[in-house]
Parts: structure tokens; sequence; C-alpha cells
């Protein structure tokens, strides 16, 4: 309806973010854009349907729970942190984890095992692996793209997880309306996976990053915070910082790692138990199918809730006064206010674009000429493009599955659908690990402690590259029809592509003893 009009307001957010790195000032200068739009230029309704939208996300029954979930990580991180959880958990690894590249690869290890939501493992990741990475001097940016590389891609290829369950009720209803039996929805779903190349490659370009060359924004980062132990630039400003809204733990020489482990295993139990519970697992449901019918909202609000309580136990163990305990409980909640204002804003963005048919635009502008051959890379586009625009993976899958099966299965039959099944998530998880607008990387900004915007920059140069292998390996489909095959030449090149512009961008720009700074393993510790 509004055409080319319609994709202004993302494009506005996205730009202006990056150029003032006022993300929350951005995002409603751009609200109020799609207003002006939607409103034919007129500014008084502008104004009206600005906040409509604003008001309208809040009191979405999701979006409100997921709000309180928010909330809810805050105060458990918080209680973690207060009662010395994280201080001894990072007392205990001081031994085993001794140098830098360890640290990182700590934190990667701990977003591959915890796979079955991405807002969790950024919350167990983070909390767990943020101090021991600050010991030795791994900046804050590069620590939030560990964060950010293995949440949404882990959570979208499994094993189970509550991104699978939903991405098979997708596939599930648009075979239904097509007709399609030769396969089973969940089957056609393990078939996409080794055509989900952005989110494979992604997964394995993290360690690439840490044993070899940083390049970029990346590599500036880095090798300030190992000359000078900044781990963040002056005049960055965190979304949030636990030590500025906390202070010290409490009795730290009484601090014990299972302050840390009780919580976070309280967080993963009831987690899995809600999701299978909310999803009908007691009526007789097998996993896949409750999975794919839970309310991740309310069952990821409980397990938060459980975080929380157990914390609040370990506290009044520790003989906290209610005053320090009111103060933790307040201090999680501001840590993670900056976080609940862009969400609000990043939904209203979502709610704009629906407005003015962003996504019905990008898509009929180039249906008209697709083919076999280009559809795979097409969808995989169009799936960045809505994804990064609109901050959200889910909604993009929601929008692009039901298109882009059915045209799949007309002009290519059941191989390539699976293809298209793989291109429509991995474009699609590229928002959402890279948008300055996807709730998931404004989480790992969050427990990385990470300016919003310095961590969009620096690991832009990583996803793009990843992306752009991706792109290739799509185009290279309709030749070569192994997914497999495919995916390890595109590993192959992202490796040599990792060494080759990491090593040419560290020559160029820095010294040699700079060089060797940032290519030791061991650093003086804090």
């Amino acid at each position: 309806m509004f055409g080319l009009w319609s994709i202004v307001p993302p494009l506005v957010a996205i730009v202006l973010a990056i150029a003032t790195r006022k993300v929350v000032i951005s995002l409603f200068v751009s609200i109020l854009i799609g207003g002006l739009i939607y409103s034919g230029g007129n500014p008084f309704a502008a104004v009206a349907v600005t906040f409509d939208w604003m008001k309208d996300v809040m009191t979405d029954s999701w979006n409100a729970r997921f709000l309180v979930l928010v909330a809810l990580l805050g105060i458990g991180a918080a209680l973690m942190y207060k009662v010395g959880g994280s201080y001894a958990l990072t007392r205990s690894l001081q031994n085993k984890i001794n140098n830098r590249k360890r640290a990182q690869l700590f934190g990667w290890i701990l977003g591959i095992v915890v796979f079955f939501n991405d807002y969790v493992n950024s919350v167990i990741a983070g909390n767990a692996a943020k101090d021991i990475n600050g010991k030795y001097r791994v900046s804050k940016e590069k620590f939030a793209y560990i964060l950010d590389a293995t949440a949404a891609p882990m959570a979208t290829i499994g094993p189970v997880s509550d991104w699978i369950g939903f991405q098979v009720s997708l596939i599930a209803a648009t075979f239904v309306s097509i007709s399609l039996v030769e396969t089973q929805p969940y089957f056609a779903f393990l078939g996409s996976i080794q055509w989900n190349f952005y989110s494979i490659l992604s997964l394995v370009a993290v360690p690439l990053f840490i044993f070899n060359k940083d390049f970029g924004p990346m590599a500036k980062a880095e090798l300030r915070a190992v000359k000078t132990g900044k781990l963040i630039e002056d005049g960055a400003v965190p979304l949030s910082s636990v030590e500025m809204d906390l202070g010290d733990p409490i009795n730290q020489e009484k601090a014990n790692v299972w302050f840390f482990i009780l919580p976070l295993v309280t967080l993963i139990g009831v987690g899995i138990w809600a999701l299978w519970y909310t999803g009908g697992g007691p009526e007789g449901k097998d996993l896949m199918t409750a999975l794919a019918d839970t309310e991740v909202d309310v069952a990821l609000t409980w397990a938060a809730f459980a975080m929380s309580f157990v914390g609040l136990i370990l506290a009044l163990i520790q003989r906290f006064s209610f005053k320090e305990i009111e103060d933790t409980i307040m201090g999680g909640i501001r840590t993670m206010l900056p976080a609940l204002i862009i969400m609000i804003l990043a939904w209203s963005i979502g709610t704009v674009t629906g407005a003015l048919g962003t996504a019905d635009f990008v898509v009929e502008s180039t249906q008209r000429w697709m083919s076999p051959a280009l559809l795979p890379f097409i969808i995989f586009l169009i799936c960045m493009f809505i994804s990064f625009s609109t901050g959200t993976s889910w909604g993009t899958m929601a929008i692009m599955t039901p298109i882009g099966i059915p045209l799949a299965y007309t002009i290519g039959g059941l191989p390539l659908v699976q293809i298209i099944i793989g291109a429509i998530f991995a474009g699609s998880i590229f928002g959402d690990h890279c948008s300055p607008i996807s709730d998931t990387t404004v989480m790992a900004s969050i427990f990385a402690g990470s300016d919003h915007i310095a961590h969009v920059k620096t690991q832009a140069p990583y996803a793009i590259l990843v992306a752009s292998i991706s792109g290739v390996l799509y185009l290279l489909s309709s030749v070569v029809r192994q997914g497999w095959i495919l995916l390890i030449a595109g590993l192959i090149v992202l490796f040599f592509a990792v060494k080759i512009i990491g090593n040419a961008y560290q020559k160029r720009n820095f010294s040699a003893e700079d060089i060797a700074l940032l290519a030791g393993g061991t650093v003086k510790e804090e």
C-alpha cells in the first residue's frame, strides 16, 4: 500500500542508531516518521498513532510477559552477583582458564551447551564468563560478539528448543495448506539444517576469531583492551553495568561456586520443564509437538522467577538484611531498564513495518523475476533484509515460510523445499544476530556489559563475512544439491578468509609490537 515508503522507518532507525549511537532517540524518531507516512503527513495524527502503537505493544500479552521476564532475569542475575556466585566461579576456574583465548572459548562453549533458548543462553553464558573474560582483558565488544553469535544460531538448529518447536509448527501449517504429504514437518526441518549455512558458519566463526587475528573495529577494540585494560572505549555507555548498579558482592570471603550453579540449574531445569508443561506435555504430547505448542513467554517467566527465588534464599542464608535484598532487587531491575525501553521501541518499529506493509513490498518486488536457481539466494537476501529491518527472526520466519515453501514446491519439489527452509531460517537469524533493534542483540550487549552500538559496529564485519559466504553457497545450490558438501566448502573458505583478512588488516594498521601483543594468549591479570 505504501510501496517504497514502507522501508523508510526501519532504515532510518538503523542508520540513525549507528550514526548517533543513541538507540532510544533513533528508534523513537523512526516510529514517528512511520506515523507521518501512515497518516499521510498529518503531524498531529502521526503523534497520536505513534503513541497508540507503543501502547499496543506494551499491552500485548506476550510482550507484557516478556517485559516481566527480562526484569526477573535482571533480579536473578543481580542476586547471583551479590551473593558472590560469579566471583566464586571466576576464582574456581582461574587455574584452568588462565589466558585470553581460553576465557573466550569458555563463553563460546557455554553458548553451545545452552541451546534451548537464546535469552537464557545470553544470561547463563554472560554471567558465567563475563568476569573471567574481563580478568584477561577481553574487550566487552568481543565478549558481546561471542554471546550474540552463539545464542540465536544455536537455538535455531537444536537439538531441542522452543525455536525448533516454533519453526516446525510453521512448516507443518504450510504443508497442510499445500497438501504436501511426502514427508513429515520435523523431518523436513532436519533435512534443512545442512542448508542453514549462516547459523552453522556463525557458530564456527567464533572459535576461528578467537584463535586467529581479529580485523576491523573489533581488532581496534581488542588492542585497546589488551594495551590499556579499558574493556570499553572512552565515552561509551554500556546498556548496563552490574558493578555500577549493584556495587561489590557482599561477603566475598564466604562466596561459593554453588551460589552460581544453583540459580542457573534452577533456570535451566524449570525452563525446560515449563516449555514441555505449557505445551501440553502432561496431556501426552510428544516433546516436539509440545515445544511447537508451548507458551514460551509463560514458561520462561516461571523459570526466571524460580531463579530469582533461589537467589533470594541464598541471600537470606548469607544473612542479607531486608534493605540489602531490596536494594539488590531494585538494582537488578535498574540494570535491565535500558533494555526494556529499547525493546518496547523495537516492537513498535515492528508494528510500523506491519502497518506499512514493508515485508509484502519486499517480497512482491522480487517475486516477478525469481527462478529455481536464484530462489534460495533471493529468499536468503529477503529474510536478511526483513529480519535486520524489524529485529525479529520469528516474525520473519512467520512471514516468509508460508510464501517460500509453496513457491519452492511448485518450481522444484521437495528437494528445493528443504533448501528454502534452510535459507529462510538462515536469513532470519542474520537480523536476530546483528540488528541493533533485535532483542537478542540487546540481551548480548546487556550481559556482556557492552555499549550497544559499539557491539553492533564491531560484530557487523564478521556477520557480513559469514553472510557473504552463505549467499555464494545458496547461489551454488542449484548446481551442488548436497548441502553438507557446500557447507564443508563454506567452512574451508571461512577458515582461510579469517586468516587472510585478519593478517592483512593487522599488518596494514598495527605495529609489529601490537600484533605480537594481540597474538599472545596471556596478559597480566587485573
